[in-house]
């Protein structure tokens, strides 16, 4: 199964559109706090739309929560790696953690010291800061889902009939 883990997230249409990618991929979505917002903030909500429902969500108190309950595989998505996410292997059976950190300052330090074998990162142009959490997430998953040949995923349109842009 794959995860998406958001450290200290701060902003809510980040947090919401990642819930509708969580939704989409079929991914669990775990959260640990503190946040920058509250889940019932509108502007979550909104980018949330009507997919929160169907989502299958954690909200943890703290690191240690988080840790003391997941077991698997983690991926730390941070600029400080030197490997590249497209680099790093997803097809080990068993539980994928792809972790995010928060807008601004991105995962904590003292976490990914422990973890630095475990980090990568998404390449960009130098003159760039940084890339939307959102799409680092949906970047991030995708790559995930497809060395895992997109496990339980629809590969043709279903809501207008795979014939749709062949009608006349």
């Amino acid at each position: 199964m794959n995860h998406i883990v958001l450290v200290h997230p701060a902003i809510p249409q980040n947090t919401g559109n990642i819930m509708r990618t969580c939704v989409a991929t079929n991914t669990s979505l775990h959260i640990i706090k503190p946040m920058g917002f509250s889940l019932d903030d509108k502007h979550m909500k909104r980018a949330g739309l009507d997919y929160i429902k169907n989502l299958n969500m954690t909200i943890y108190e703290n690191w240690e929560d988080f840790i003391s309950k997941n077991k698997g595989y983690f991926h730390f998505y941070t600029r400080y790696s030197k490997r590249t996410y497209s680099e790093e292997s997803y097809t080990d059976r068993g539980d994928h953690y792809l972790l995010f950190g928060h807008e601004h300052d991105g995962i904590p330090h003292n976490i990914l010291k422990d973890h630095l074998d475990e980090c990568v990162r998404i390449p960009m142009y130098a003159d760039s800061r940084s890339l939307n959490l959102s799409n680092t997430v949906a970047i991030g998953i995708y790559e995930c889902l497809r060395q895992q040949d997109f496990p339980d995923l629809i590969r043709h349109e279903v809501q207008k009939g795979e014939d749709f842009l062949y009608e006349e």
